[in-house]
């Protein structure tokens, strides 16, 4: 990577020490050994798919990095080199645009740091935000899991999503397709989302499965409903509904599959979880 020029913005890592740790060999040998523990676990033919991006977890990694890394190993063996990984996050803090691009050029972690891609965000013409993304950690614990799968260059592409709806899922899915039709980039995306919040496993697994038949159905309309119906605390919904729609606007069948799925109460047993799930999507 060539040196970073001295007018550089870079957004400095929220929440290193907290959500994982803040060394680069505290941070390296935390994925390492959660990664040594699954991999036997990890179905890799998956990679052999046309894949198109995952719902992934976003807790910290003692949580739930034991679903997070299945995705991140099996896109590390598809043998594609995305040029572009799309990462749509919820907004937990509420500031800044209701959908945001970040204001930065790069962002920072232990492991080093990663580029955002600028001309695509040019040409997505949707507003940057500093504020909203300064202190949010749902897209930032995805830059250590890229930074240490991936072997190849790469840029990332940040948006927080505050006002999570079905019309703005599928605006900003379109954006996306109308963009990359422009650049034709390899990109892939990661909609970052934990599922029910501090709930009793039975009912987490309940309702979560609520969302879950109709994530797997491809239906956003239907998750956003049984999300408001159910009052089930699934953070990400509108990053997931946006995956959907960019899913079915690229691909004539695509498919979306569970890949791993736990809660917080497998690591400290308590009777108040949340719940984490991967899901897989690519072309059928």
């Amino acid at each position: 990577m060539e040196p970073l020029g001295n007018d550089a913005k870079i957004r400095k890592a929220a929440v290193a020490g907290k959500f994982y740790p803040g060394t680069k060999n505290a941070l390296s040998d935390q994925i390492q050994k959660i990664h040594s523990d699954e991999r036997s676990k990890i179905n890799r033919e998956l990679s052999k798919k046309k894949i198109i991006g995952s719902v992934v977890p976003h807790a910290g990694y003692m949580f739930s990095g034991y679903e997070a890394v299945h995705f991140f190993d099996i896109i590390s063996q598809t043998g594609e080199n995305y040029e572009t990984i799309i990462i749509l996050n919820p907004n937990h803090s509420g500031m800044g645009e209701p959908i945001a691009l970040d204001a930065h050029d790069y962002w920072e972690s232990p492991l080093g740091v990663v580029e955002l891609d600028r001309q695509f965000m040019e040409v997505l013409e949707i507003p940057e935000s500093a504020k909203a993304h300064q202190f949010e950690h749902s897209a930032e614990v995805m830059i250590p899991l890229l930074q240490y799968f991936l072997n190849y260059p790469y840029k990332i592409l940040p948006i927080s999503i505050s006002r999570q709806t079905y019309e703005n899922a599928r605006l900003l899915a379109e954006k996306i397709v109308e963009a990359n039709i422009r650049l034709q980039k390899k990109i892939l995306l990661i909609a970052s989302s934990d599922f029910s919040h501090y709930v009793h496993p039975e009912e987490g697994e309940r309702k979560d499965n609520l969302v879950v038949q109709e994530i797997l159905n491809l239906d956003s309309e239907q998750v956003f409903r049984t999300v408001q119906d159910h009052q089930i605390s699934v953070c990400g919904y509108g990053p997931i509904m946006t995956l959907i729609e960019y899913a079915r606007l690229v691909s004539d069948n695509p498919t979306a599959e569970v890949i791993r799925r736990g809660n917080s109460g497998d690591i400290i047993p308590s009777s108040e979880v949340v719940d984490y799930i991967t899901i897989l999507f690519s072309h059928g």
